[in-house]
């Protein structure tokens, strides 16, 4: 063999091996037990008190009591808070969730931190939006970022015009 054909069989190896190491690890880190670990809530009664607590880890845990005086449309927003498309989001939902407090429901996910609900909701990639009606029929799903302007002309799709006074 001549010594291109080497160099490039050694470059090859060491390639194989540094991502063997790197799919290892990240299987240990998917497997490890998050530091933090964020229950699903509603952005909708992020007025009421947040409670925290420690579990017997140590970890962090918050939650965040709900209280439901009517059934509402929701729409369910899985993501991660570390997750660029995602950390986009949260300003929208924030602001549909303060705006249409008593005509929507607005729940945020973290599957990273809660990794049980996405095959529970079927999700491939994150953000993922859910749209229910208010018996919890599922209307219409979408993936990747997803503007206010659009939620709402979705939702009006859907005959949920919520900038209508009720």
């Amino acid at each position: 063999m001549n010594k291109t054909v080497k160099i490039l069989i050694v470059v090859i190896l060491i390639a194989a091996v540094g991502i063997v190491i790197a799919v290892k690890q990240k299987e240990k880190d998917m497997n490890s037990k998050p530091v933090a670990v964020t229950e699903s809530k509603p952005i909708a009664t992020q007025s009421e008190p947040e409670k925290t607590a420690n579990d017997s880890n140590g970890s962090l845990v918050m939650t965040m009591e709900v209280v439901e005086s009517k059934k509402l449309p929701r729409l369910v927003d899985l993501g991660a808070d570390k997750c660029i498309p995602c950390k986009m989001m949260a300003p929208i939902l924030k602001e549909l969730a303060a705006e249409y407090k008593d005509k929507l429901q607005v729940v945020f996910i973290d599957v990273w931190k809660n990794p049980q609900e996405g095959p529970k909701y079927k999700i491939r990639v994150i953000p993922t939006q859910i749209f229910f009606d208010a018996d919890g029929k599922e209307l219409f799903r979408h993936e990747g970022f997803f503007s206010k302007e659009d939620i709402l002309a979705k939702w009006k799709k859907f005959g949920f015009d919520f900038s209508k006074k009720q």
